[in-house]
């Protein structure tokens, strides 16, 4: 596990925040992404990539579900995330491969089809808009037919849904401090179909009156009559 250089602006935030990040959002956010990772329901001797990895409670989990002869791919924008993820593992005794580096989710560096699975969480939403298609077209590059994906996400708010104060005044500092709250809330389900997924699973969930969802799909594939076939 080698991190190399990364010119992202977004990754001198969370270098500053690595060493405090699980103090300042684990609490929060590790019962929505317990439940994304469980809904994925990965198998014994699986390949999986998470996509920002953070601090590494995530590939620990995954790697113990997927067994030593699974293998688990990690990848986040933060150096100072990938050595609180290392320090992490160092003090575990976990014999799954592991193959975790440091770069942008938006250009994967592994080939098409190595995966069975690829789980993200509090990511997505923080990449901009336009660019989300291309995240997930990577993701699904590296996903082999059939393979699924589970994101866990801050979500927008459904038709019929009230709009809490707390995530009013989220999506107002997001607009206009986005250097201090970096991530909003996307419909994470219209983009995992888009992206070409068949839905198979939605949670809803909250974090202090926010919707969070976590959505799995399905890669669609072509099949002989070129129609789309989820298997």
């Amino acid at each position: 596990m080698t991190p190399p250089s990364h010119p992202e602006p977004t990754k001198a935030f969370y270098d500053r925040i690595s060493r405090a990040y699980d103090l300042i959002a684990d609490a929060n956010e590790r019962t929505a992404r317990l439940a994304g990772l469980h809904a994925l329901a990965l198998q014994k001797g699986e390949h999986v990539l998470e996509l920002g990895f953070g601090t590494g409670n995530e590939i620990i989990d995954i790697a113990d579900l997927v067994g030593e002869t699974g293998l688990v791919l990690g990848i986040d924008i933060s150096s100072g995330m990938f050595e609180i993820t290392r320090r992490k593992l160092a003090g575990k005794n976990i014999r799954t491969p592991l193959d975790l580096r440091v770069g942008d989710g938006r250009r994967l560096p592994w080939a098409e089809s190595t995966v069975d699975a690829v789980y993200t969480s509090f990511t997505l939403e923080l990449f901009p808009l336009e660019e989300i298609p291309g995240v997930l077209a990577e993701c699904a590059r590296l996903l082999r037919p059939g393979g699924r994906m589970a994101v866990v996400s801050m979500a927008t708010v459904k038709e019929g849904q009230n709009t809490s104060t707390a995530e009013k005044a989220y999506v107002w500092m997001h607009r206009h401090f986005p250097h201090i709250v970096d991530c909003q809330p996307i419909d994470v389900e219209a983009l995992v179909a888009k992206a070409g997924f068949e839905i198979v699973k939605v949670l809803e969930m909250e974090i202090w009156t926010m919707p969070v969802r976590a959505v799995v799909g399905t890669r669609q594939v072509l099949n002989r009559s070129g129609e789309i076939s989820s298997h």
